[in-house]
């Protein structure tokens, strides 16, 4: 059958795939609407396949809690390029996938996937996303926390994101403490909550580092060990959550600021994600 420029603008209005590759889709199934919208989803997964080996750095994070606070969601959506990554209609979908992983819970990224948005799934979905903007477009990241209260934080221009999960429930103190906490791990990226969080190797290590450059310093051996230790305690310092400076008020510390929140208030585990990690 013939195909019009009717037809093609329609199915190119519908798919947002260019021109000459929506002509070609209805050339190849003989005008059925339907199956052209097929043909095109393939050829987005054949897209999406031939761009695999292309670096996908830029893209949004974003982050949400469930209406009761109890689980807290992160996705990362990344593209090749910050001029899609910026693009309204790209932060929408990501907005869209975020909702998505909140009203599903799925366990995985491959869980996400598979779940149904606007009628296909978000992997179809996604395929369909490199074929009309022609850049590699994926979900590399996702994760789902719960806990007592979990609080979610999005940094400015959506390229950090941060669950923190409490051990009291939601109040207004409680989740003020938590975002000021939230923002301490996206500006400064803990390796940890406190001293039991960080690998046996990290502090073997760092005491290794300490010793050697406390012998280059000259001191005596008996003294090596001593130093390394405080060394150490210095690094737990800057390098766990609980125990750094509170950045907004240097006087106290990550677990004081929550004390004085609340009583006995703590986090139990916390989440960050960014761009380029």
């Amino acid at each position: 059958m013939a195909i019009t420029a009717a037809d093609v603008n329609k199915l190119r209005t519908s798919t947002g795939a260019g021109m000459m590759d929506c002509k070609k889709a209805l050339e190849q199934t003989n005008g059925d609407f339907e199956a052209a919208i097929d043909f095109l989803r393939k050829k987005g997964q054949k897209v999406a396949a031939n761009r695999a080996d292309r670096d996908a750095k830029e893209g949004v994070v974003l982050a949400k809690t469930t209406a009761d606070g109890k689980k807290g969601f992160i996705i990362k959506l990344t593209s090749e390029t910050d001029f899609v990554a910026k693009n309204a209609d790209f932060i929408k979908f990501a907005s869209d996938i975020l909702d998505l992983a909140v009203n599903t819970t799925p366990a995985d990224v491959e869980g996400l996937k598979s779940q149904k948005l606007g009628g296909a799934t978000l992997a179809d979905a996604l395929d369909e996303q490199v074929a009309k903007i022609g850049e590699k477009i994926d979900v590399t990241e996702y994760i789902m926390m719960e806990g007592d209260s979990v609080v979610a934080y999005n940094h400015a221009g959506n390229r950090i994101g941060v669950l923190v999960v409490l051990n009291q429930a939601a109040t207004e103190n409680t989740n003020n403490a938590g975002k000021d906490a939230a923002m301490q791990i996206a500006a400064m990226n803990p390796i940890g909550v406190d001293n039991a969080d960080v690998p046996a190797e990290t502090i073997e290590r760092e005491i290794a580092i300490a010793k050697e450059q406390i012998r280059a310093e000259g001191k005596p051996e008996e003294m090596v060990e001593k130093i390394s230790l405080g060394k150490l305690n210095k690094f737990y310092k800057e390098n766990t959550l609980l125990n750094q400076d509170f950045v907004k008020d240097p006087s106290k510390s990550v677990k004081k600021m929550l004390n004085d929140a609340s009583a006995d208030l703590t986090i139990t585990k916390f989440k960050r994600i960014a761009l380029g990690e």
